[in-house]
């Protein structure tokens, strides 16, 4: 095996003091999650959690000064309790210091035991999902176009809302009108049958581009026999496949003679490839070299990357469930959708799914969302090309409006037309994509601060709610501010409100209570109404 050519990303983004720990190796955070394995019941007494519910080891988070954070989530009489996740927070010595916890509900269901019958749940999860064949509401995503199979419903807890109560969840895949695979996943009340949750599993950034993003750039690749693969072995095995316009299956690895890769052309489809590889490589360099994250799980395994999907898909897309990125070729099959910030942001939902979870839909689909526009910016930020120059704009080169206008913004996210600039009580009710925009406009006013400005060549012009003067403090501190309390603080149901309350605490594990970090964070929040 050769490996060769690496070109890291050269931006100046550093591990903040006191960030989360980041194993070298797979090993050290197997110890951990041992740990945290063999305190769990120990812990289920002391928090007084009933004699049915178990804690199930997530992650862990150790700091430099030993201070550890224990993430778990929760089982009731074997049952999955979505929304029952909690972390705890303990002293190096092993104390507990505090507890941050999706719910603080009391789990007591009076049986296990579900009234409603499995294939009336099925039915009425179908039902949920016929009904929104040919709804093209929201413009970030495609309506769906047909309905396929449904899997077996897998009994639940249900505490993220309202009173706990057993539920079934229930997946029903289907297909959208652009391609896109769709996974809607449907929490129904296991006794009335009523709807309690509905969300998409597959998270997609919409867009076109016009051509071949990131220019040359140096890869990783292996040498199996005479032949190169498109295979990263210094990042997790990451690698790329060729779909060949299919929609389904992993793809043929990319490989080649002479170990030069494509030709910055959309006719030769290796181009696109380059795209993709080097997109997952400075996605991991990112998290890697800032905050000493191994790979999206954390566990040192590579994400793959799939390209070409489909015919004229003018979209690309994270899947959990194969922890991979796709990408379509866009209109005409001529419009690769593989810029960097695409790359970044897709990814980042593979982190938040392994880190907080966020629910996706409500104010906490908001975050998530955010979280991976956040992400995207900083990938971008990090690797500093100059055929794709770092700015605060989301997507802006796949040119989705057909007039050179960018996804989003995040200086004053309203600009795009929908996204909201600060929370209102009827921010959880916006798409997902729009109520992200009071987090993405906090992030803004955290690092560059609020007024006019000019950033490599783009000029932002960043209000406030009240009208207030905002000092930035960098990107890389509001960064770092972000990710602790992604990984650590927040939880699957974490609100705007939660959020403020979370990005505090990072900032006074960081830099210090009453800091000018802490103080900026205050100020960011405030500056878009949460307060």
């Amino acid at each position: 095996m050769l490996v060769v050519g690496i070109q890291a990303g050269t931006g100046t983004a550093t591990a903040q003091p006191g960030t989360a720990f980041g194993p070298a190796a797979a090993g050290a955070h197997a110890q951990l999650v041992g740990l945290a394995r063999a305190q769990a019941s120990g812990l289920a007494r002391s928090l007084a959690l009933g004699s049915q519910e178990k804690l199930v080891v997530k992650d862990v988070v150790v700091d430099a000064d030993g201070t550890r954070h224990l993430r778990y989530d929760r089982t009731y009489g074997g049952l999955p309790v979505l929304g029952g996740d909690l972390v705890v927070h303990q002293t190096a010595s092993g104390a507990v210091k505090s507890v941050d916890r999706a719910t603080t509900r009391k789990l007591d269901l009076k049986s296990l035991t579900p009234a409603l019958a499995p294939a009336k749940a099925v039915g009425k999860a179908a039902g949920t999902v016929r009904a929104l064949v040919g709804d093209a509401s929201d413009k970030d995503a495609a309506p769906l176009s047909s309905v396929g199979t449904a899997a077996a419903p897998k009994l639940v807890v249900w505490a993220a809302s309202g009173t706990p109560r057993l539920a079934y969840e229930t997946v029903v895949s289907g297909t959208r009108a652009d391609g896109t695979p769709s996974e809607q996943h449907i929490v129904t009340d296991a006794a009335s049958g009523a709807v309690l949750s509905q969300h998409e599993a597959i998270q997609t950034a919409a867009g076109t581009g016009k051509g071949v993003f990131v220019g040359s750039v140096g890869l990783t690749t292996t040498l199996s026999g005479s032949t190169y693969q498109l295979k990263d072995a210094g990042r997790g095995n990451q690698y790329t496949t060729n779909l060949a316009n299919k929609t389904s299956g992993t793809g043929t690895l990319y490989t080649d003679a002479d170990n030069a890769w494509g030709d910055g052309t959309v006719s030769n489809t290796q181009s696109a490839a380059v795209d993709a590889q080097y997109g997952a490589a400075v996605t991991w360099d990112f998290y890697k070299n800032t905050f000493g994250r191994n790979g999206i799980a954390n566990d040192g395994k590579g994400a793959y990357s799939r390209v070409h999907y489909g015919r004229n898909y003018v979209n690309a897309f994270w899947d959990d469930s194969c922890f991979c990125m796709t990408y379509g070729d866009g209109s005409g099959n001529t419009h690769p959708l593989t810029e960097l910030d695409v790359s970044g942001h897709e990814m980042s939902h593979g982190v938040t799914s392994r880190t907080a979870g966020l629910n996706y839909s409500g104010e906490s689909g908001g975050l998530n969302e955010a979280t991976s526009d956040i992400f995207g910016t900083m990938v971008e930020f990090y690797a500093n090309l100059a055929s794709d120059k770092p700015d605060y704009l989301i997507g802006e080169l796949i040119n989705i409006n057909g007039d050179g206008t960018p996804l989003r913004y995040m200086d004053k996210p309203s600009k795009d037309g929908g996204s909201a600039d600060y929370w209102s009580s009827s921010v959880k009710n916006l798409d997902v994509h729009y109520s992200s925009g009071v987090a993405n406009h906090f992030f803004y006013l955290l690092a560059e601060g609020s007024g006019a400005k000019t950033i490599n060549g783009v000029s932002y012009n960043s209000p406030t709610y009240n009208g207030s003067t905002v000092t930035g403090i960098g990107r890389d501190k509001a960064a770092a501010i972000w990710y602790r309390a992604l990984t650590v603080y927040m939880t699957s149901t974490t609100n705007y409100k939660a959020a403020r309350t979370a990005t505090l605490n990072a900032a006074t594990d960081l830099y210090g209570s009453g800091s000018a970090e802490y103080n900026a964070v205050a100020s960011a929040w405030t500056g878009v109404n949460v307060s």
